[in-house]
């Protein structure tokens, strides 16, 4: 069964904060809850680590789930660079590391695929399971045809200009994002919304979020050197049936030889606040199969 949460999504209260300095200049916040197989959730855009909280509290009955925030994004620092997904999954090692893991599952949404995505490539061995949810990974095919879609004009809305624009308005600027990929006009609710668009606001936040962004052309420059060789480990594609679909695993398969699609019937982007019990059912199913 899975918690449904009033107010702002908050990973459970049982987690333990710790704050891991990155070797590539940055510190990472992250939490820690549960006991037994490690797994290593990372978040996306428009959102923060605390978007796990059905997933976490349902994975620390019978596993160790790690949490944390992606440089520039929550509770971890805001350096000036960095952002390209490679040097974050280098962020990501740090933690594994300095927590005294090495071996785990990695499960991601949103720009936390593309972070994953790079950490697998980089350290194959180290990843036991993949899941990726909802988003392109630059470089990838079908991404070209994704950069011609008016929808993703986030991709390209970034630097002091647009900070500039959004100052004070962050909660108009990622209502736009949230409304243009849900399924459910209703989701995300309006305290997570709230609570989202404040992270962000935090002095910094936005220039580090769409650092993310402008980010991407190195992304796909890293990515076309990492999809030489495919990942091998099992890895499940999950799309949003009014979202990216069967899409999700499309992509994957480009960059990996053992692929499980799925799609959540009925949600848009935002799998966690659209369709949370279904998601955290798909997701531990494949955690924990043989």
């Amino acid at each position: 069964m899975v918690e449904r949460f009033l107010g702002p999504p908050s990973l459970p209260s049982s987690f333990q904060a710790k704050t891991i300095h990155s070797p590539e200049a940055a510190d990472i916040f992250v939490r820690r809850g549960g006991n037994g197989r490690p797994v290593m959730l990372i978040h996306g855009y428009a959102e923060n680590s605390d978007s796990w909280a059905p997933l976490a509290a349902d994975l620390m009955k019978d596993h160790t789930v790690l949490v944390p925030d992606l440089r520039g994004i929550g509770k971890s620092s805001k350096p000036e660079g960095g952002y390209d997904k490679k040097t974050q999954a280098k962020d990501i090692r740090a933690v594994v590391i300095a927590l005294g893991y090495d071996k785990m599952s990695l499960v991601a949404h949103d720009i936390g695929n593309m972070v994953a995505y790079a950490y697998s490539a980089l350290y194959p061995d180290k990843v036991e399971r993949l899941v990726v949810m909802d988003a392109p990974i630059p470089g990838i095919q079908p991404w070209k045809e994704i950069l011609l879609n008016p929808g993703v004009w986030h991709f390209n809305f970034h630097g002091p200009d647009a900070e500039r624009l959004v100052a004070g308005r962050e909660r108009i600027y990622f209502d736009r994002i949230w409304n243009d990929f849900t399924g459910d006009p209703s989701k995300p609710d309006e305290a997570t919304r709230d609570f989202f668009a404040a992270t962000y606001a935090q002095p910094g936040g936005m220039r580090a979020g769409f650092a993310q962004f402008a980010a991407f052309s190195q992304d796909a420059r890293d990515n076309e050197v990492f999809e030489r060789v495919k990942l091998t480990k099992p890895v499940l594609a999950v799309g949003g049936e009014k979202s990216f679909g069967p899409l999700q695993a499309v992509i994957m398969r480009n960059v990996a030889t053992n692929v499980q699609e799925a799609v959540v019937s009925g949600s848009g982007h935002w799998l966690m606040e659209e369709r949370p019990a279904e998601t955290v059912a798909l997701i531990r199913n494949f955690l924990d199969s043989p």
